[in-house]
């Protein structure tokens, strides 16, 4: 049986907080039951210069589903825009422009 009963909004990228204690990052492409099928998921390493992104699985195949089991999550939550950003530059390689105001 499922621990974790939420809505998840499929192609939303979600911070994951593991009973490990290993924070993930993903892209949800499927929700329900027992598994979350996720794309490209990075784990959050600290670095030399503060926090980064490194791949969660070194060894997998990158075309091949990955699913993240929802007994072994013990937080989830919407990814802050800034990381978002960088995990959509680390998996696409497209920058995301910072949205700015123009007044004038």
């Amino acid at each position: 049986m499922s621990n974790i009963q939420i809505n998840l909004k499929i192609d939303e990228v979600y911070t994951f907080k593991l009973n490990s204690g290993e924070e993930v990052v993903a892209k949800v492409k499927q929700a329900g039951g027992d598994w979350i099928l996720i794309n490209d998921p990075v784990s959050v390493a600290p670095g030399p210069q503060g926090m980064g992104l490194m791949p969660t699985l070194f060894t997998a195949n990158p075309e091949s589903e990955t699913r993240l089991n929802t007994n072994s999550i013990a937080v989830v939550a919407e990814t802050e825009s800034a990381v978002k950003s960088k995990y959509i530059q680390a998996t696409t390689g497209l920058t995301v422009p910072d949205k700015k105001l123009i007044l004038g």
